[in-house]
């Protein structure tokens, strides 16, 4: 009997889509993203953050220097503009995470209230300088992942869910939904809803309109749900305010500008005086400001780092992929502004908005590099969105961090305190700094009151922190 003959012939290989040169780079598919999910996300993220380059130089121009100088607003704009387009450009090629970069709101205010009446603007932005390169050499030496990886998990998520209350809560007060109380006696609380209690005007109307519009689009999970809320709610303060004359925005007019482009003045860069100030304000003063700035910067963006990374879903147990790099790139940027003359940059918290609109690599971080690039000719263009169209953003990327609370062992007692007292003292004080702090003290005293010893790192960061809260003690007992 004759065999048939046997089919030899192997089944081709399935085909193996070939990836772009972009998508190696960014490695676009690993993190599961595409081109145009990481344009939008960054483009989110650049309307989200875009009022630091007004809102930089109102700060910075508030305050005189030693010898009774201000600044430029146009020089500030300019240097507020460059200095985040550069770092956060270098975030999105060196760091590969969707984090953006601009001068830090709170350490600015550092710069110009407290160091500038003691020196001069370039002794100023001399310790601006120094304050990066102490957080480069920690970034390189590895000091600073060793920390950021040796605090507990339940910390880093009571970190997350302080800063997406924070963020929320700065959402409401730069919208006028919630408003201070003014210092009169008989007032019982510090804030309230409003001007008077209640609300009242079409700004709020539209900060409202757009919280709504953007609530609805999200649950729907329509793409591009942030940004097409901030765009809606832009054109109708547009027009609103441009047709129907209606006033009370606050900052920033959401009006078409008259002139679009607009020469960059860059006279601040380079003016830098390095150790200049430890003359001018004296060796124990210039070196608390140091110290202030270096924790400030340090916990900050620890703080925003881990929580939008998390947020992201970047972070594999408990630990960020790249972190050396991220935290490099982020000391570079306070170095950068120093030179520049914009007080330190640090990774922002509205890069939420971005990762909530579906950024995951370096590629949103470029895009929004190369926005703020752009703002150095389109200046006049940045001050067309107001903060009750962006503002919406902040609440809707807050209540979704808020959600990583479920993750907190609440049953167990040496993290309940601790988590609360983070997750509390962040909005509370406005500061990612304080509530870090206060999360780190409470939780190691509770370990040793337990009979648990927390460890040297622990330990050595809470003592550091008690001299952080007793600063001004501090100086006045060396000074």
């Amino acid at each position: 009997m004759t065999q048939a003959p046997s089919d030899d012939r192997v089944a081709p290989a399935p085909t193996v889509p070939r990836r772009t040169a972009l998508d190696r780079f960014f490695d676009l598919t690993g993190r599961r993203t595409t081109v145009g999910r990481e344009v939008r996300g960054g483009i989110t993220t650049f309307v989200a953050m875009a009022y630091i380059v007004l809102l930089n130089p109102l700060i910075l121009g508030a305050s005189a220097d030693i010898t009774g100088a201000k600044l430029s607003a146009a020089q500030v704009t300019t240097a507020t503009a460059l200095a985040a387009a550069v770092t956060t450009i270098l975030m999105g090629l060196v760091g590969n995470a969707p984090l953006a970069l601009a001068a830090g709101l709170g350490i600015n205010g550092i710069v110009a209230f407290q160091m500038a009446p003691a020196m001069t603007w370039a002794q100023a932005f001399g310790l601006v300088v120094l304050e990066g390169v102490c957080i480069v050499l920690m970034a390189v030496s590895g000091v600073r992942e060793r920390i950021m990886n040796g605090i507990p998990p339940a910390l880093k998520t009571a970190i997350t869910v302080g800063i997406g209350l924070y963020i929320a809560l700065v959402g409401f007060v730069s919208a006028g939904f919630v408003t201070r109380v003014p210092d009169v006696a008989g007032s019982s609380v510090p804030v309230q809803l409003g001007l008077s209690g209640h609300l009242a005007g079409w700004p709020i109307a539209v900060f409202c309109l757009g919280l709504l519009l953007m609530v609805v689009l999200v649950s729907r999970k329509v793409p591009g749900a942030v940004l097409i809320g901030i765009a809606v709610t832009t054109v109708f303060a547009i027009v609103l305010h441009d047709g129907f004359g209606v006033g009370g925005w606050g900052r920033t007019e959401p009006t078409l500008p008259s002139q679009v482009l607009a020469a960059p003045d860059f006279g601040l860069f380079g003016d830098v005086d390095l150790f200049g100030g430890f003359v001018s304000a004296g060796p124990v003063t210039a070196t608390v400001f140091l110290f202030t700035l270096v924790l400030s910067g340090f916990f900050d963006a620890m703080g925003t780092i881990t929580s939008v990374s998390d947020e992201a879903g970047l972070s594999r147990d408990g630990k960020v992929p790249g972190m050396g790099r991220i935290l490099l790139v982020d000391g570079a940027g306070a170095i950068a502004g120093g030179v520049t003359g914009s007080s330190p940059n640090t990774v922002f918290l509205e890069s939420a908005a971005g990762v909530g609109e579906g950024a995951r690599t370096g590629l949103a971080s470029v895009v929004t590099g190369l926005l703020f690039g752009a703002t150095l000719l389109f200046t006049p263009l940045a001050g067309v969105v107001p903060a009750q169209a962006a503002a919406p953003a902040l609440v809707v990327i807050g209540g979704m961090m808020v959600s990583q609370i479920r993750r907190v062992p609440w049953h167990d007692t040496d993290f309940t305190i601790p988590v609360f007292l983070t997750a509390a003292v962040i909005p509370f004080t406005y500061s990612i700094t304080n509530g870090v702090g206060a999360g780190l003290v409470s939780y190691v005293v509770i370990r040793i009151g337990k009979g648990r010893w927390p460890g040297w790192l622990l330990t050595g960061l809470a003592l550091v922190f008690t001299v952080y809260f007793g600063i001004t003690g501090v100086e006045k007992l060396f000074g």
